[in-house]
């Protein structure tokens, strides 16, 4: 079983990962395609609310499914 620690280490793994995934995606394809001008603070901003926007969803959902299969032992 999953202890909730591990949980978050995995989603903050799994989210981390994205974030450099999704940075690359921005600067190399969705800039260029739609010529999007944001400022570094705004850029960051709107990155800080989806990380834990992802980091909230991932856990629970984590969570729910180690629940599921293995009862509420913790």
């Amino acid at each position: 079983m999953q202890s909730k620690a591990e949980s978050f280490k995995e989603v903050c793994v799994k989210t981390a990962s994205g974030f450099v995934i999704n940075y690359f995606i921005y600067f190399w394809i969705v800039n260029p395609l739609w010529d999007l001008e944001m400022t570094f603070l705004d850029n960051l901003g709107i990155t800080i609310i989806f990380t834990i926007s992802a980091l909230t969803r991932g856990y629970f959902i984590r969570r729910y499914y180690n629940w599921k299969e293995h009862g509420k032992r913790d």
